[in-house]
């Protein structure tokens, strides 16, 4: 998913910085689970690109800032990512494996407001993966 600079308020990266992004895009891109910012880093060892594990953690930090990955924390406090597919997408996750599967918005937002009613909710607010 692709944001538009000016709408979002992101400014692209330049030189360096933008083929750095790129190269961590591009692996996010071949990828359909979610995947933690070491994994990646091995990933583009493993494929010859020189790139400083702290400028993964950076890249994708900076990419789930303009909402095009997606970030859940493991039950050990790891940040995972994939690339976000949807403005507003839900998953359902594996614990063991970190597969993760879409699911539609429509069901999942009913049910939600459901709950936050039944529990005297008014102003849901929801949070973005």
């Amino acid at each position: 998913m692709a944001n538009d600079p000016a709408s979002s308020g992101v400014v692209p990266a330049r030189g360096r910085a933008a083929r750095q992004r790129a190269v961590v895009a591009a692996a996010l891109d071949e990828l359909n689970e979610f995947r933690s910012a070491q994994d990646l880093h091995d990933l583009l060892k493993h494929k010859g690109d020189s790139i400083e594990l702290t400028t993964v953690y950076r890249t994708l930090q900076s990419l789930a800032d303009a909402g095009e990955v997606d970030v859940l924390r493991t039950p050990d406090g790891e940040s995972v990512y994939r690339r976000s597919t949807c403005e507003h997408d839900h998953h359902l996750v594996c614990r063991v494996c970190g597969k993760a599967v879409e699911v539609e918005g429509p069901d999942v937002a009913r049910w939600a407001e459901a709950v936050a009613a039944e529990h005297g909710y008014v102003d849901v607010a929801w949070r973005r993966w």
